[in-house]
């Protein structure tokens, strides 16, 4: 296995048959469970990996330690995708002290039904494995209540648990230093919006905890180990839990006959023709929400529009809109529109999530289609792109 400095080495797994990440979450490019092994005095075990992958976990332990014991293990975050193997990491290594803050062992006596051979460790705490000292941060709610971090200071190593992770197997290269990073910037993106992205306050509280430390890499537990890009990733975190954005327009809509479609296409030449390059257009019955909500974190305005379906919001619309209420967006724009054919309820109820739930500054006026397009709601549509351009533009 890769050692990554200083007699630490990687012993973590890839996953590249899973479909949807927490059973909701499309993976593409699969994703990686990653876990480290310090090969000291004292050798330390931080995180496990998903329990299906034990026995190429284990044999990635043994290449590095052969038949020695593990002294501790570290669990920086009981969710069971790297908590899971604690069980069977027991049954091999039965001495193992497993080192958790008082919340960790709450709920791993609650998945797992352990509560013995365990080590309390408050902030700040530290641990000498021999050449190697551990000091332990708490940084609840990124994005459970028992986060914490680990900081080998001694090798300038952050174990961050799932920040600064992102989706994506490992193929080869376990460093950025040795690999192409490219596609893991969106799905870095993507990975922060939809789980992490609802705990900004959270995630700027952690990232203050860390300032100042000397970091040379970043091992989280999903995703590459960070190297050469680790003031980028820090830069990316801090921008997104501060909800900041570039300017862009994300346009979705739903549509069943297709006149709701045509409407954006209206709206979107608009906004393009006055003067607004970055636009994304997504169908919310076609297009995984992952993506849209990736894309409204990255820009800072949003039109949405759908049909009126059984005198309510369009199914898929409405999921999309109570999906971005709970992620307590800030700082964007909000535009809409809707479609019926025989009552106008869709525009009121969109006006209703932004009134009680997403809280967005409304842009130009709302437009309420009958049936299709005609000349008025086109003129209309045409405002509503302009409008929203004017406002993009003008920070």
């Amino acid at each position: 296995m890769q050692e990554i400095t200083n007699k630490i080495y990687y012993v973590g797994v890839n996953d590249r048959n899973k479909n949807l990440f927490e059973g909701l979450w499309p993976l593409p490019n699969g994703v990686s469970y990653n876990s480290y092994i310090i090969d000291d005095e004292k050798i330390c075990l931080i995180d496990t990996v998903e329990v299906d992958f034990f026995i190429p976990y284990i044999k990635n332990i043994q290449q590095v330690i052969g038949d020695r014991k593990i002294d501790y293990l570290v669990i920086n975050h009981m969710e069971p995708d790297h908590s899971g193997a604690i069980e069977l990491i027991r049954k091999y290594y039965p001495e193992i002290t497993i080192i958790g803050n008082k919340k960790t062992f709450c709920m791993m006596k609650g998945f797992y039904g352990i509560n013995d051979n365990t080590l309390e460790v408050k902030n700040g705490d530290t641990l000498n494995l021999g050449s190697h000292e551990l000091k332990f941060v708490l940084t609840p709610m990124v994005h459970w209540p028992e986060t914490m971090v680990t900081l080998d200071t001694t090798s300038n190593v952050l174990f961050s648990g799932d920040a600064f992770g992102c989706f994506g197997a490992l193929n080869g290269g376990i460093i950025d230093s040795q690999i192409n990073c490219d596609t893991f910037w969106l799905e870095m993106v993507r990975y922060y919006s939809n789980i992490v992205g609802k705990y900004g306050t959270p995630v700027q509280s952690a990232l203050k905890k860390l300032a100042g430390v000397k970091l040379d890499y970043i091992c989280s537990t999903h995703g590459p180990v960070w190297h050469e890009n680790i003031e980028k990733v820090i830069g990316m975190y801090d921008s997104m839990s501060k909800y900041e954005t570039e300017p862009g327009l994300v346009i979705c809509y739903g549509t069943m006959y297709g006149n709701t479609e045509r409407a954006a296409e209206v709206i979107a030449r608009a906004a393009s023709e006055a003067g607004v390059k970055n636009i994304v257009m997504y169908n919310v019955s076609k297009t995984h929400h992952s993506y849209i909500i990736r894309d409204v974190f990255r820009y800072n305005a949003l039109i949405v529009g759908a049909p009126t379906y059984n005198t309510g919001l369009y199914h898929e619309m409405d999921v999309l809109l109570a999906e971005l209420a709970n992620k307590d967006i800030k700082n964007h724009k909000l535009g809409w529109f809707g479609s019926y054919g025989w009552a106008s309820k869709a525009v009121g109820k969109i006006k209703e999530w932004n009134d009680t739930r997403l809280h967005f500054e409304a842009v130009g006026e709302p437009v309420d289609i009958c049936q299709s397009l005609n000349d008025e709601t086109f003129k209309q549509c045409e405002e509503l792109g302009r409008k929203m351009a004017e406002a993009i533009l003008k920070n």
